[in-house]
């Protein structure tokens, strides 16, 4: 399956929303907010307060959620934390939450796949992606606002081949900037994170091989660079080091104002913008069977296309098809179907692109079939 493009580059969700057949509940209440999406949006609320956890990347996302879900189900909380993919799986195959945040699917060849329908009465778990977010290039480099960076040289910095901002190789990218001779610190997630599994499947992808590392855990060069726990640790870092260079969520690159590379794959420099990753993602496959909507990211990896800006992850919840006790069941189905239809605006704002309509689409019709 393609995902079609919305025609106005993403950005703006249909102020008409599903309506799911059958549902209603006394906590239904129009929505406020500045959000009409979920004006005429019917859900059956549950009273159940859920709890998950997992993946950093959607964090701020998650924020907007829980705020539309708050208004339409008035009184309804998602205690939701940030620690990571890593946890987020773990936490769910154990039990320990509702459900579970993840920049990357479950993984078979790991066990997660069967530990999930385990703990869903033996019904097997499907992974939903709410919204597709950029990775940023990010660094903090006074005085240089306008950076351009290749997927190879990107590589090379973070295996330790290259090290000065003066570098010929970055020099020869941007011949109009005053790089300073000063040394490049490199800051990587040193928690197991679908973001740095994503980049690194990117870097392998872009650079034809030349990066080798992969995994949710970061593969750089012997002793390159600082560890720190979590997209925040990692951009804060960042913003406190001169020097400093990264990839993280663009939430966090633009709520701390970071500098942000253009990446040349071939075709010209290319800015992260809301239109360019549109392009990213217009090609992007769904791979899976039925209601488990695992997206296929490596085409838009390798994609050299003028214009395209092609770091880009999305964000998965990990939901049980069918186990739920009644109650949870209607809160997440609830907090699912609002999280779908959540402020576009505002979701943009974060950093972050809202569901492409006809995607969307697909992604309801999958939370209406969970039973």
């Amino acid at each position: 399956m393609k995902i079609k493009r919305h025609t106005a580059a993403l950005a703006v969700l249909a102020a008409g929303a599903l309506v799911l057949a059958g549902c209603g509940s006394d906590q239904n209440a129009p929505a406020g907010g500045g959000n009409p999406a979920l004006d005429s949006l019917q859900v059956e609320c549950g009273t159940k307060t859920l709890s998950a956890e997992g993946s950093s990347a959607q964090k701020n996302a998650m924020d907007v959620f829980k705020r539309d879900y708050g208004l339409k189900c008035q009184g309804q909380q998602v205690n939701y934390t940030g620690s990571g993919s890593g946890r987020g799986v773990s936490q769910f195959v154990a039990g320990q939450i509702d459900f579970g945040g993840s920049d990357s699917a479950l993984n078979e060849e790991k066990g997660e796949v069967a530990k999930a329908a385990e703990r869903c009465q033996g019904n097997p778990a499907w992974n939903l992606p709410m919204v597709f977010g950029p990775v940023a290039i990010s660094y903090n480099l006074p005085g240089v606002t306008d950076l351009t960076l290749t997927p190879d040289v990107i590589g090379k910095i973070f295996q330790g081949q290259i090290t000065k901002w003066d570098d010929p190789a970055i020099k020869a990218l941007n011949p109009n900037a005053q790089l300073p001779s000063i040394d490049i610190v490199p800051f990587f997630r040193s928690d197991e994170s679908g973001t740095t599994e994503n980049f690194q499947k990117y870097l392998t992808t872009a650079t034809s091989g030349a990066w080798t590392g992969e995994g949710k855990t970061f593969q750089g060069g012997p002793g390159i660079g600082q560890g720190r726990e979590g997209s925040d640790q990692v951009a804060q870092s960042v913003k406190a080091t001169e020097g400093g260079f990264t990839y993280v969520e663009w939430s966090f690159a633009k709520n701390l104002g970071l500098g942000i590379a253009k990446i040349d794959s071939g075709a010209g420099p290319v800015e992260l913008s809301t239109a360019n990753i549109g392009k990213a993602i217009d090609g992007a496959q769904i791979e899976g069977q039925g209601n488990d909507l695992r997206v296929n990211l490596d085409s838009i990896y390798g994609n050299k296309a003028p214009g395209v800006y092609p770091v880009v992850l999305n964000t998965y919840e990990i939901v049980c098809s069918k186990g739920y006790d009644p109650d949870t069941l209607k809160a997440v189905k609830a907090f699912l179907t609002v999280a779908a239809n959540a402020n576009a605006q505002e979701l943009e704002s974060a950093g972050y692109v809202p569901l492409p309509e006809g995607f969307k689409t697909k992604v309801l019709d999958a939370v209406n079939a969970i039973s």
